[in-house]
């Protein structure tokens, strides 16, 4: 078993000063000795904010923060059966009237292909992928 970082964990991280070696050992501490990853939509995310930055001095931050996540962490790709995956829980959500963020989906559907749990501070849309193991940070 392993976890699967939300976005969500790695950017209040950073924002509150922490590296990723405190990160990483934040949650082995929390939750044991356990395989720790990433998908790779966290990387679009994580860029998404890096170019988002108004200073160059909080994106060159930013950017290597990024590059300390890439080195550490292992990314998932999204494969065919994740993508299958995902939309087989969107359509069923669709039918209930229930629709997931995409980068939601995609990141805990990675989580479901590889038997991991999530870390997440985004609970609310986590919880409603069927299946899914999450875990508030």
């Amino acid at each position: 078993m392993g976890l699967i970082l939300d976005t969500s964990v790695i950017v209040r991280a950073e924002r509150r000063g922490h590296s990723v070696a405190d990160i990483l050992s934040q949650i082995l501490a929390k939750h044991g000795e356990t395989e720790i990853g990433i998908s790779v939509v966290t990387i679009a995310e994580l860029m998404h904010g890096v170019q988002r930055s108004k200073l160059e001095a909080q994106r060159q931050r930013s950017q290597t923060f990024v590059e300390d996540v890439l080195a550490a962490i292992t990314a998932y790709p999204v494969t065919a059966e994740i993508a299958q995956r995902v939309g087989v829980i969107s359509g069923q959500q669709a039918e209930r009237g229930v629709t997931l963020p995409f980068e939601d989906l995609l990141i805990g559907a990675t989580a479901l292909q590889l038997g991991f749990e999530l870390l997440t501070h985004n609970v609310r849309d986590f919880e409603r992928i069927p299946d899914l193991v999450v875990r508030q940070r």
